[in-house]
């Protein structure tokens, strides 16, 4: 049984170990909110490299490191949380041509 068969939800935040089927128990591995900008911003560095540009689709996902994130809801959540982004962080954006 995989994580989709088992009901469980997959919350931002966390993905999984464990053996999986016929092992151990799978559980969530959470992650900080530091930790999930910084693979979210690989994410666009990535894109941005590969696009050249950071006009992501609402539902785009980037395979990073064997991870799918969801690039196209960070990009959107970051316009609409603007004013709240530290200094850094709306930088780090702006300097991979985001357009706000």
């Amino acid at each position: 049984m995989g994580q989709a068969d088992s009901g469980a939800a997959v919350l931002a935040g966390e993905s999984w170990c464990g053996s999986g089927p016929g092992g151990a128990e799978l559980r969530p591995v959470r992650r900080s909110q530091d930790e999930l900008w910084e693979r979210n911003l690989a994410a666009a560095r990535q894109f941005h490299a590969r696009e050249g540009h950071l006009r992501v689709p609402r539902q785009h996902r980037e395979d990073v490191d064997g991870e799918l994130l969801g690039l196209g809801s960070f990009i959107s959540n970051a316009r609409r949380r603007a004013a709240g982004l530290s200094p850094e962080r709306r930088a780090a954006l702006t300097d991979l041509g985001m357009r706000w």
